[in-house]
């Protein structure tokens, strides 16, 4: 079975049908860039791009950087423009893409789904964070398998500052930090969550899971084991179609 999932960021648009057997990408995702500012009208535009270019016409789950209720009511928005706030993204999408099913989730919270079931949460017990490092810091917190929707812990404060401004990906890049000191402040993030939630495994994803050999040697004094995603930066695609295949599985009539 394929559904198609979208992962929106805060400098790209992201798409692909997603093999759900497999939890990989059908295809070769297609990839537009964030609108400057990113409103609804512009985001919406982006992502009817990537849709329209693989010809897709059946349900779409996509990811959103915030807290996103009930499916589809946006709550936040740190890193897009502050008129997504109480929009209702699931019509707004909905109605861009010509009526199509359409499911909103989080996209750290999607990310996380598909590294559960398929990366480097599978399999796990216990209390499992997943932290992406991409413009801000995402989170996914599970216990025992289950999702704990909503956590945004990238807002945390931190010597002062929301750690996001301190410690994401897009830090590292605006300070010119070296891995070695971009390393330090991760650590820095990882003990203080660590220290309110004990869990026993990070997964670190985002695009800079790609370089993981570059940082995460260096981050010492945390107790819970710490490993790279292994969907690395798919992970949010393939959980946007997972949750949209959820929906569409409940919303089909029971057999007679």
């Amino acid at each position: 079975m394929q559904i198609f999932g979208v992962d929106i960021g805060g400098s790209g648009i992201k798409g692909a049908p997603v093999d759900l057997e497999r939890g990989d990408l059908a295809q070769e995702r297609h990839k537009v860039l964030t609108p400057h500012p990113a409103t609804p009208d512009g985001v919406a535009d982006g992502v009817k791009q990537v849709v329209e270019h693989f010809g897709w016409t059946g349900p779409v789950g996509l990811t959103f950087p915030g807290v996103v209720t009930g499916g589809a009511t946006v709550r936040t928005a740190a890193n897009v423009d502050k008129s997504w706030i109480d929009t209702d993204a699931r019509a707004l999408f909905s109605e861009r893409l010509g009526g199509l099913p359409v499911t909103v989730v989080n996209d750290a919270d999607a990310a996380g789904v598909a590294e559960m079931a398929f990366g480097a949460g599978r399999g796990r017990r216990g209390t499992v964070v997943l932290l992406t490092f991409g413009t801000g810091i995402g989170s996914a917190v599970f216990v025992d398998g289950v999702l704990v929707p909503n956590t945004e812990l990238g807002h945390l404060e931190l010597h002062g500052h929301d750690a996001e401004k301190r410690a994401s990906s897009k830090a590292r890049e605006d300070e010119d930090l070296s891995w070695e000191k971009w390393a330090h402040r991760v650590q820095k993030y990882l003990a203080h969550v660590e220290m309110l939630f004990s869990p026993e495994l990070f997964v670190i994803g985002g695009g800079v899971s790609r370089k993981a050999d570059k940082f995460l040697p260096l981050i010492e004094g945390v107790q819970a084991e710490i490993v790279p995603a292994q969907l690395q930066n798919n992970a949010g695609i393939v959980g946007a179609a997972m949750r949209a295949a959820k929906d569409v599985q409940e919303a089909a009539p029971l057999s007679p």
